[in-house]
C-alpha cells in the first residue's frame, strides 16, 4: 500500500517535529494518516520498523537531491565546480531542513530522535520497501563515499581524463566534507557556495574544472 505507507511516514515525521520520538505513539500516527493501527503494523512491523523506514526515506531523498544537483543544474553548460557547489549547497540545505538528514550526515542523534541501529536487522516483512528499510542504513562515512563516487562518475563523464581520477576523487570528497562542516558551523556572508568555489580554484594546466 504505497499511498498508505507514504501517509504514515508523513504522519510520523510530523509527530517527530512536535515531540520526542519516545513520546510518538503508533496509534496517533495511524489516526493522523487516516488508516487503522493494524495497517501501520502491517507496513512497518513495529515502532522500530517505522523509525528505520523514516530514516531510509530521508536518506533516499537526500541522495536523490545530490543526483539532481550533479546532473540537472539550471545551466546545462555548468562545469564541475558549479555542479560540486550545487551539491554542497544541497547538502547544507537538506541538513538544515531535516533533522534526520542532519543526524545521518553528522552521526549525532539527539535524544529527541529515533536512533535505529545502522546495521541490518532480521526482517520477515511482507512489504518489499520495509525489507529494504530493515537492511543496513548509511553511516556518515557511507554517505560521503556515495556522494563522492557519484560525483566522480558524473564529472568524469563530463570530460575528466582517467589520469585525473584520483585528483577528482579527492576534490569531490573535499567538497562534500566542506559542506558537512558548514552543517555544524554555518558560513558567514557569501554562504557555502562562495566558500566551496574559493577552495576549488582550477589548476592552471587542467581542463577538468573549466
Amino acid at each position: 500500500m504505497p499511498a498508505a505507507r507514504d501517509s504514515l511516514l508523513d504522519a510520523a515525521y510530523t509527530a517527530l517535529a512536535r515531540r520526542p520520538w519516545s513520546a510518538v505513539r503508533m496509534v496517533d500516527v495511524a489516526a493522523t494518516a487516516g488508516v487503522s493501527r493494524q495497517t501501520l503494523y502491517n507496513e512497518f512491523g513495529s515502532k522500530e520498523g517505522l523509525a528505520r523506514a523514516l530514516v531510509r526515506r530521508e536518506a533516499d531523498a537526500y541522495l536523490a537531491g545530490v543526483e539532481r544537483a550533479l546532473t540537472g543544474p539550471a545551466d546545462p553548460g555548468a562545469g564541475a565546480r558549479e555542479r560540486l557547489t550545487a551539491t554542497a549547497e544541497w547538502t547544507a540545505s537538506a541538513a538544515r531542513d531535516s533533522v534526520l538528514v542532519r543526524a545521518l550526515l553528522t552521526g549525532f542523534w539527539s535524544e529527541r530522535l529515533p536512533s535505529p541501529t545502522l546495521s541490518a536487522v532480521p526482517s520477515s516483512a511482507a512489504v518489499p520497501a520495509q525489507r529494504r528499510a530493515d537492511g543496513p542504513l548509511p553511516s556518515p562515512g557511507d554517505l560521503v563515499a556515495l556522494v563522492r563516487d557519484r560525483a566522480v562518475t558524473v564529472l568524469s563523464g563530463a570530460g575528466a581524463a582517467k589520469s585525473e581520477a584520483a585528483d577528482m576523487s579527492r576534490t569531490c570528497e573535499l567538497a562534500v566534507r566542506l559542506a558537512l562542516s558548514c552543517v555544524s558551523a554555518p558560513p558567514g556572508e557569501g554562504g557555502i557556495g562562495e566558500l566551496v568555489r574559493s577552495v576549488m580554484e582550477p589548476p592552471a594546466t587542467s581542463a577538468v574544472w573549466n
